[in-house]
């Protein structure tokens, strides 16, 4: 029987959680510990902060949980990548998945419970937004692996964090950004601003107000396709806003944070794989410097779409390093563990 949601003491940043305990009669030191013991040693018991006053900690306990979300499923590939299937205290799950590179250690983590944006090449969006993951929900996804990293005596940290996974991140704006300030506050993991990426489908009103913010992360934009007929049938988002919206205010955020965007193309056969898609693609993106990260699209039950093969795949971005851009294949990982977002939530909704 999922528990019901109560107040987290993972949503709360340092100064919020400041006030609430000296509201309780506390010293401002005390939020210090407290805040170490969530989210830099990463306990998953108020009854393992030892050098907390016990009366604290029980009445703490009485009203505030921790988000601790339980691990429904794990599955790993023979590349080494895991996927998790996280059971969150309301009974909801998302998906998490653990990637290692040459630099380390990589998480991709979810935002919402589902996705409102209706993408046609992806399973996360099939069942609708069910709500956003608070702060908290976000971060304890990267503790759940960095805890099992050392659980495995892995010895190594969390290095990186990638905000694509289920959901639109600037869908859930102000959670978001929170959660961002907690992972790289100096009292918790860390982890430089830099090492985050966050993808978005191209939402521009939240994309200018990204880059007002100022942060050094590295934006994403889901392109996929070089013009409004083949992304709107694509991409439902892009009617509400088109490219002639999207890619000025790439550029303006490019101008206003100094950092590169990077354009994901998942690359579909017959679609958007052509040659003269290449060419306006192209032109689309002249003179921006931006990073093209093309990804053969992974197959999800029930769309219309397959994913270009390999050699053309190459051809593809061989013509656009022809033309003048830095194009890239990512690098496929998890292929045989349900790879698309989405996919592991759904075959255990209809397992259920």
């Amino acid at each position: 029987m999922p528990q019901a949601r109560t107040h987290c003491l993972t949503d709360l940043p340092l100064p919020q959680l400041t006030e609430l305990l000296q509201g309780m009669g506390q010293p401002a030191f005390r939020a210090k510990q407290l805040y170490r013991w969530v989210h830099q040693k990463l306990a998953t018991d108020l009854a393992q902060m030892t050098d907390l006053p016990r009366s604290l900690l029980e009445r703490l306990g009485a009203e505030y949980t921790l988000a601790v979300p339980a691990v429904v499923r794990r599955q790993q590939a023979k590349d080494g990548t895991v996927k998790y299937l996280l059971r969150l205290g309301d009974g909801n799950c998302i998906e998490t998945v653990r990637m290692h590179y040459h630099y380390g250690y990589s998480v991709c983590v979810s935002t919402q419970v589902g996705c409102a944006m209706g993408c046609r090449f992806c399973a996360s969006t099939q069942a609708g937004r069910v709500r956003d993951l608070t702060p908290g929900e976000i971060a304890a996804e990267v503790y759940t692996v960095q805890r099992e990293l050392w659980a495995q005596g892995a010895g190594e940290r969390v290095s990186h964090v990638v905000l694509m996974g289920i959901g639109e991140p600037l869908h859930n704006y102000a959670n978001v950004l929170a959660f961002l300030r907690i992972l790289t506050g100096a009292e918790g993991l860390n982890i430089g601003m830099r090492n985050v990426s966050l993808s978005t489908c191209g939402l521009v009103p939240q994309i200018d107000r990204l880059a007002a913010e100022g942060l050094q992360l590295t934006l994403s934009v889901s392109l996929h396709a070089p013009d409004n007929a083949t992304r709107s049938a694509m991409m439902p988002v892009n009617d509400a806003y088109p490219l002639e919206q999207l890619i000025p205010a790439c550029r303006r955020y490019q101008d206003a944070t100094g950092r590169r965007i990077s354009f994901e193309y998942a690359m579909v056969r017959g679609v958007n794989d052509t040659p003269a898609m290449a060419e306006k693609l192209a032109r689309l993106v002249k003179g921006m410097g931006a990073h093209i990260n093309l990804i053969p699209v992974n197959p999800v039950d029930g769309s219309p779409y397959t994913a270009s093969d390999a050699a053309n795949v190459r051809r593809f971005a061989a013509r656009l390093q022809a033309l003048g851009l830095n194009a890239t294949v990512r690098r496929r990982l998890g292929d045989d563990i349900s790879a698309a977002c989405g996919q592991l939530r759904r075959e255990a909704a209809g397992q259920a």
